[in-house]
């Protein structure tokens, strides 16, 4: 359910029925979705909003909260030069989240990084591997659990 103060937005009314929750601040707009309403959302940010490009995806470990991370989409409109941020939170427990891949080729890279540092899963991702660090590297560098000193081989 979005805010009564977003309800003027026509990017916001667009998504609100995907919708948990969202804010404007600084002149951008985040909407957070349920992870199962992700792909569905990016379909709709990029075919119907005009938000063709997605400038990156991350992840933030918000240990001890639950759900422990969340997985953020940055997208632009290239023609009217506007910003949204796609947010969905998933457990710590399970964390796994659909593929952006589909909607966006782009993601490819960036949900590997973001698998490689915070351990998300991304379901039916093209090839879900580790992008920077090793293969054999064991653990997940950022999440706020993993030993400061890293792993002592």
């Amino acid at each position: 359910m979005l805010p009564e103060s977003l309800s003027e937005n026509s990017t916001a009314s667009a998504l609100a029925d995907l919708a948990t929750t969202g804010k404007l601040e600084f002149g951008e707009l985040t909407i957070e979705v349920a992870p199962g309403n992700i792909v569905a959302a990016l379909g709709r940010a990029k075919h119907d909003l005009g938000f063709t490009r997605l400038s990156t995806v991350c992840g933030v470990d918000r240990f001890p909260v639950e759900p422990r991370y969340e997985v953020i989409y940055h997208l632009q409109s290239v023609t009217t030069k506007e910003r949204l941020r796609l947010k969905s939170r998933v457990s710590g427990d399970n964390p796994e989240i659909e593929s952006g891949c589909s909607v966006f080729r782009s993601a490819n890279w960036y949900e590997r990084e973001t698998y490689d540092f915070f351990g998300i899963r991304f379901l039916n991702h093209p090839d879900l591997k580790r992008i920077q660090l090793p293969e054999q590297f064991e653990g997940h560098p950022l999440r706020k659990d993993f030993p400061v000193t890293g792993n002592r081989y």
